[in-house]
């Protein structure tokens, strides 16, 4: 079955708390563009991160709010910002470096939660059933091309509203030179 592939730059998934942190009581985020999955949302706001050996700046936030705060970056990221980010599926944010968020008003620093993305299917319940696929349930895609190759412990993620689309990391598109909405093999 041929399947999309996105691939995401650095972001962060705020909790309400850290937005009012950066930009004051009763902020809200600036809606930017939508998003494949779910409700979720690309803010107007970017922030800078800071690591013990650099900063990135323009680091786009996204909606909506989390419950604890998330940043997803990429290996190449974590090496230049000095921090030993781990590979883990979104949300599990336990054992996780902290960094420092600042926009133009104010710092925040964060004791945890900078993850490097694990690669993942999102695909409803519907189709996971056609596809006899079960959540957590790892898979593989063949991508062709110059840099052909297969990308192996992708994570099924099962999930009402999700459009089927694997979502890897830029480090990870960049190495197999996968453009946005590029497709591949899943191979099951």
């Amino acid at each position: 079955m041929r399947v999309k592939i996105e691939y995401s730059n650095r972001h962060i998934h705020p909790t309400k708390e850290l937005i009012e942190q950066l930009y004051g009581e009763g902020y809200e985020l600036n809606f930017f563009k939508k998003l494949s999955q779910n409700d979720d949302f690309a803010a107007q706001e970017t922030v800078t991160i800071m690591g013990p050996k650099t900063s990135i700046e323009n680091v786009r936030i996204l909606g909506p709010y989390r419950d604890q705060t998330q940043i997803e970056i990429s290996k190449s990221d974590a090496y230049k910002l000095g921090i030993n980010a781990p590979i883990k599926l979104s949300g599990d944010i336990e054992n996780t470096p902290g960094i420092k968020i600042i926009n133009e008003l104010n710092e925040v620093n964060i004791e945890k939660g900078v993850i490097i993305a694990k690669r993942h299917l999102h695909i409803s319940p519907k189709e996971a059933k056609e596809l006899n696929l079960k959540d957590g349930q790892i898979v593989k895609m063949q991508f062709e091309g110059e840099r052909a190759g297969i990308l192996d412990q992708i994570i099924v993620r099962i999930d009402e509203g999700c459009q089927l689309k694997v979502h890897v990391d830029m480090d990870e598109a960049n190495a197999l030179n996968i453009n946005q909405n590029d497709e591949g093999e899943l191979i099951v």
